[in-house]
């Protein structure tokens, strides 16, 4: 074991790498709780989505661990799985078999992207302010989600949104947002997780004891068998047509462009670097997200993304892939947990997406918004994501408007031939 992951030369004890893999585990398992509630919404049965959520997560940070020897933990992506939810099935009207199909090709370019090291020239197509802005925008778009969910948010026919009525559901939603961001505040590990089980437990006394108009927490029994009823329940035929083309494409772009900044962010703040200065086996890294998201469709899940959560489990002082593979084996269990996850309520994982849209917020301070034709773009690309309720339609029109002002502004030559082929994807999905 420590030749094989290196421990001696990374000079790391094996009790700090499980230590670290607990703690890169407890940062990123509410997603065991929050992708089954986003994905649900589609039809798919809650438990079976859980299952699927716990195979991705361990299965790709297994993979993470064992092939590309890196400590980071690899699991269902937050903004991929809204994508998913709210735009390819409620907007674009796909049946979830045939969204699942597009999750799967995705994955297979994703995965012929990374093994002919084609990203490289995708990515430096893609300017860095819409970059950005994109990773803000889904923030954002995450955000507003959480709030409509804890019903903080509603829809008005006069001024289209508005704040919805208080009573004991958002003021319990209130109370844990504030929980969870004070414990995030104090460093507490597993913060969002615990943020989550506590307003669970605020939620139980609505329409118990506060007489509320429903009750939102429901136990019964607490294990179950793991539900399996979505493996290979995808569409692999019809999700391979040209009107598709722009959700595919989507989800490549989003996952890769989610990855690679998770991957070199993660490398340069915790020196996780090659000889060369460039992130530790990062087209390794790259082919298990692949891998990743290509399972997720087969299984029944969004795409597998890189987490950026691993930075705990770094902090603590994990450098190597033990770290992960500790991660991949806490996610078993909770095979065998779905009726006890399924009665945490929707304002319960509420503060986790809204708290999730803060930490997406930070790239925008480096976008530079004193240049007018980079600030315009990234900003048209970072709003329109929530106000069209639709990530591709901040993606276009990020692209187009991008396009079309060094256009007239004189600075034709900065679009490389790869973003005016990105330009012709963004026209036709308008079109078809």
């Amino acid at each position: 074991m420590f030749s094989f992951f290196e421990l001696k030369k990374n000079n790391i004890s094996l009790s700090t790498e499980i230590l670290a893999g607990v703690s890169s585990f407890l940062a990123t398992a509410y997603i065991i709780v929050v992708n089954p509630s986003i994905l649900s919404q589609t039809g798919m049965p809650f438990s079976a989505v859980l299952t699927a959520t716990v195979l991705v997560s361990f299965f790709s940070s297994l993979m993470m661990g064992i092939y590309a020897n890196n400590p980071i933990l690899v699991a269902p992506g937050m903004g991929l799985n809204a994508f998913f939810t709210f735009t390819a099935v409620f907007a674009e009207k796909l049946s979830w078999q045939v969204a699942l199909g597009t999750v799967f090709w995705s994955g297979v370019f994703f995965l012929l992207l990374s093994v002919f090291n084609i990203r490289s020239y995708i990515v430096k197509a893609i300017p860095k302010a819409l970059r950005f802005a994109i990773a803000a925008g889904i923030g954002l778009f995450i955000t507003l989600i959480g709030f409509a969910n804890a019903r903080f948010i509603v829809a008005n026919p006069a001024t289209m949104i508005s704040l919805g009525n208080l009573n004991a559901s958002t003021l319990t939603f209130i109370a844990g947002l504030l929980l969870t961001v004070v414990l995030l505040i104090r460093k507490v590990k597993g913060s969002i997780l615990i943020g989550i089980v506590l307003t669970s437990l605020l939620a139980w006394p609505i329409g118990r004891w506060w007489g509320g108009p429903e009750t939102v927490v429901t136990i019964g029994q607490i294990v179950s068998k793991p539900d399996f009823s979505l493996l290979f329940q995808l569409d692999i035929v019809n999700s391979l047509q040209w009107s598709l083309a722009p959700i595919i494409l989507a989800f490549v772009f989003t996952d890769m462009f989610d990855s690679l900044s998770t991957f070199v962010g993660l490398a340069e703040a915790a020196d996780l670097l090659d000889e060369n200065g460039e992130p530790r086996n990062l087209q390794k890294s790259l082919i298990v997200d692949a891998f990743s998201t290509t399972v997720a469709g087969l299984v029944g899940s969004s795409p597998g993304t890189a987490y950026i959560e691993s930075a705990v489990g770094i902090e603590q002082g994990g450098k190597t892939g033990l770290t992960a593979v500790t991660g991949a084996f806490l996610f078993l269990p909770f095979l065998f947990l779905s009726p006890l996850i399924s009665a945490v309520p929707a304002i319960a994982t509420a503060p986790a997406l809204v708290l999730v849209g803060v930490f997406m917020m930070k790239p925008v301070v480096k976008i530079n918004w004193n240049q007018l034709e980079e600030a315009f773009p990234a900003f048209i690309a970072m709003v329109l994501i929530p106000f069209t309720y639709s990530i591709t339609q901040g993606i276009i029109w990020g692209f187009l408007s991008w396009t079309a002002l060094h256009i007239a502004t004189g600075k034709i030559r900065e679009i490389s031939l790869a973003l005016w082929i990105i330009n012709v994807f963004a026209v036709l999905a308008l079109l078809f």
